[in-house]
């Protein structure tokens, strides 16, 4: 063999030399390279690199060159490398010129600091060369944006504050106190008979918060086994008991991390999980079952029950020191029998849902329904409102619907009594022997406008545009003029 005098013998002059020769082979074999500063900006390509550049959506050069790289590359990791001084040999990248195989190489001055990286294109067809690779990738990346998209439709809020139909004054009171509570990171404690909407306040409430970007997560507490509810709260460690998953769980609290963590029927939590409820309250901390471990969770607390919790710490089934814990910001939900003014609106409100659900056209109630409806108790609430309302969608054979099929499902809901139609308020008559107002005129001249409008609601079946027609007014009048009705307590 002969000898060639020309390679060096020392290690640095070879280092060099592979240095150069690898970034002659980089230059000449691969689909393009990029060169970025310390700054994060692309300060050289090459002539490969730039048939890229119109893909990318820049006709000259420097509209590329000079910029940041983040701003330029769609989803580009260069910033990482230069943060972490760690190279990235082998990743996919895909943006609006396509998918490639590229290499991140941080480069390092004398002193050993960062002080750029080169960005290499191995490959901008993967999907022919490296075809098995891309298609696990595209499976993966495919699976994963589906499992993205499911969670951030279960988690987040699914109602706002224009959901809460009602323009009475305990309807408006309630959402006065609800949009205070959202901006507060206290617990919420919502109280009230079961139909009257406290879960439906409790995704407003979240909506409102700075926590709406979070998740919203919501428990149960009646529909969970007693047996499951410390799991279902705290979550399980790996391999925590016989046939546990060996890579965990995640609980309740985890998941809700930084949103808002709903308990529903709070009044049926059991005691054993009320201890370890109220520390995770007061320390911000879990411990999986089956884990010695402590996590810490930011999690701000929406509970809600129909049950008297007051009368429960008595007889010793709830925790006095929890209820004090929750009972920060109480909020009670009033029935619908003590804001009858918004059954106008919410048989309007109802009946459009059912409608759209259903994919049918919109039945309306004539005023005699509208009577009868109003005089019911609903000891079910909005929820029992519903009920009645999408019976009487299916079973009527005309737009509108009258007080004798209103009567006929009532009947039979298993009611022990119909109350009978409350009739319209008769306006007070001038003459001898009847006691004069001694209101103010224009007090007694609001109160009869407040009747009028209400009547016409009732007598439309809450159709604005209906009412405001009959009324001889426009829409708008209509609407300015709907919040002195909801003030006044009227049989319609």
């Amino acid at each position: 063999m002969t000898r060639d005098d020309r390679l060096p013998r020392d290690a640095q002059s070879i280092l060099e030399l592979a240095a150069r020769s690898m970034f002659d082979l980089f230059a000449n074999a691969s689909e393009g390279m990029l060169l970025v500063d310390r700054n994060g900006r692309v300060v050289w390509i090459n002539d490969q690199y730039r048939r890229f550049l119109p893909a990318l959506g820049y006709a000259r050069e420097e509209d590329f060159v000079g910029h940041p790289v983040s701003s330029v590359v769609q989803n580009t990791q260069m910033h990482q490398v230069l943060e972490t001084g760690k190279p990235i040999l082998i990743d996919l990248l895909t943006n609006k010129a396509g998918t490639f195989v590229v290499s991140r190489i941080p480069l390092r001055d004398d002193a050993g600091a960062v002080i750029g990286v080169l960005g290499i294109v191995l490959f901008d067809h993967p999907e022919t060369t490296l075809q098995p690779f891309i298609a696990k990738f595209a499976r993966l990346e495919q699976d994963l944006n589906e499992a993205r998209r499911e969670l951030a439709s279960q988690r987040r809020a699914k109602y706002t504050f224009a959901s809460f139909v009602g323009t009475s004054p305990a309807a408006l009171e309630v959402k006065r106190q609800a949009r205070r509570a959202a901006q507060s990171a206290s617990p919420v404690l919502l109280l009230g008979e079961t139909g009257t909407g406290k879960e439906l306040l409790a995704h407003a409430i979240h909506a409102a918060s700075p926590r709406a970007g979070r998740s919203f997560v919501g428990v149960n507490m009646a529909a969970v086994p007693e047996a499951l509810l410390e799991a279902e709260f705290f979550g399980v460690a790996p391999g925590a008991y016989t046939g546990a998953d060996k890579k965990g769980r995640d609980g309740k609290f985890k998941l809700a991390d930084g949103g808002t963590l709903f308990l529903d029927e709070l009044g049926d939590m059991p005691m054993a999980v009320q201890v370890k409820l109220l520390r995770a309250l007061q320390d911000g901390e879990i411990e999986p079952l089956g884990s010695n471990q402590l996590i810490r969770c930011d999690v701000r607390v929406v509970a809600a029950t129909s049950r008297d919790l007051v009368q429960l710490v008595r007889d010793g089934l709830f925790r006095e020191d929890l209820y004090y814990r929750l009972n920060v910001l109480p909020i009670r939900v009033p029935p619908l029998r003590e804001r009858r003014d918004d059954l106008p609106l919410l048989v309007e409100a109802l009946c459009e849902d059912i409608a759209a659900r259903g994919g049918s056209a919109q039945h309306e109630l004539d005023a005699g329904a509208q009577a009868l409806l109003a005089a019911q108790p609903w000891r079910g609430n909005i929820r029992e409102l519903r009920n009645v309302l999408e019976q009487l969608a299916l079973r009527s054979d005309t737009p509108q619907i009258h007080a004798a099929l209103v009567e006929q499902v009532l009947r039979q809901s298993g009611l022990d009594r119909i109350e009978p139609a409350v009739p319209s308020a008769a306006l007070p008559r001038g003459g001898a022997g009847v006691a004069l107002d001694e209101r103010p005129l224009p007090e007694q001249i609001a109160e009869l406008e407040r009747r009028a409008i209400a009547a016409a609601l009732a007598r439309t079946g809450g159709n604005r545009a209906a009412a405001a027609r009959l009324l001889g007014i426009s829409r708008a009048s209509l609407y300015d003029k709907l919040g002195d009705v909801s003030e006044f307590q009227t049989a319609v």
